[in-house]
C-alpha cells in the first residue's frame, strides 16, 4: 500500500469532522506546548497536523515560527484555505516522517499526536526516533501522543500499536527524559470514546 495515497485519499474525501481524531480544539496539545515553550518566538513544528486547528490556536496564541508537517499535500492544502493569509505565516512540509530530512537541533519543541501509533514496524519507530533526535535541539522538548491500552487497534483502516507512558517512552532512549505523562478520553464526532496516552519529554 502506498501510504501517501491512502492519506491523500482520506483528506480529499472526508470533511475534517467526518475522521475520528478531529477535536474543534487540541487544548492538551496547546497546555503542554505552552508549558514546554512559553517564549513565542519558540521554533515548534506539529508532526502529522492534517486537517488539525492547533496551528490556528498557536498562531492565535502568539507563536511566530511555526512548522506542520503531514506526508498528505491534500491535507496540507485544506489546512492553508482554512487559515487564508495566515497561512504564509507558518511552513508547510509534505513528507513522510519517517525519511524527512531536519537541519539538526532545528526545533524546540516537536509535537505528535496520533502519527506515532501507526509505525507498526521496528524499521519505521526508529527512522522515527532518529528524526526526532536529529530535528529538536537540545533542551527542547518532545510531546508525543498515541492510542491508549485501551484504544482502537486500527484507526482509519490501518493497523496501530497502543502504548502506555512508560512503553512510549521506552521507544525514545535515554536522551528523553520523561516530565510527566497525561491521558486524554478523547470524545470523537461519532459519540465514541479513544483513550490517548501523551509523553511530555525534555530532550537532553
Amino acid at each position: 500500500m502506498d501510504v501517501r495515497s491512502h492519506w491523500d485519499s482520506v483528506y480529499s474525501t472526508k470533511a475534517p469532522e467526518q475522521v475520528s481524531w478531529f477535536r474543534p480544539h487540541l487544548d492538551a496539545s496547546l497546555a503542554m506546548i505552552e508549558r514546554a515553550a512559553p517564549d513565542r518566538s519558540a521554533r515548534i513544528v506539529d508532526v502529522g497536523g492534517g486537517h488539525s486547528t492547533l496551528v490556528d490556536d498557536l498562531l492565535t496564541a502568539g507563536y511566530e515560527n511555526v512548522a506542520v508537517l503531514d506526508i498528505s499535500v491534500a491535507a496540507l492544502e485544506a489546512a492553508q484555505r482554512r487559515l487564508g493569509p495566515l497561512a504564509r505565516q507558518v511552513e508547510w512540509i509534505a513528507a513522510d516522517i519517517t525519511k524527512a530530512d531536519f537541519p539538526v537541533g532545528g526545533f524546540d519543541v516537536w509535537h505528535d499526536r496520533a502519527v506515532f501509533h501507526f509505525l507498526t514496524s521496528p524499521e519505521g519507530r526508529s527512522a522515527y526516533v532518529e528524526r526526532t533526535t536529529q530535528a529538536v535541539k537540545r533542551g527542547g522538548y518532545a510531546i508525543v501522543g498515541t492510542f491508549g491500552p485501551e484504544g482502537p487497534t486500527k484507526c482509519s483502516g490501518l493497523d496501530v500499536r497502543r502504548y502506555d507512558a512508560g512503553s512510549l517512552h521506552g521507544e525514545f532512549g535515554a536522551r528523553f527524559r520523561l516530565v510527566d505523562s497525561v491521558e486524554e478520553r478523547h470524545r470523537t464526532p461519532f459519540g465514541t470514546t479513544q483513550q490517548f496516552v501523551y509523553c511530555f519529554c525534555a530532550v537532553e
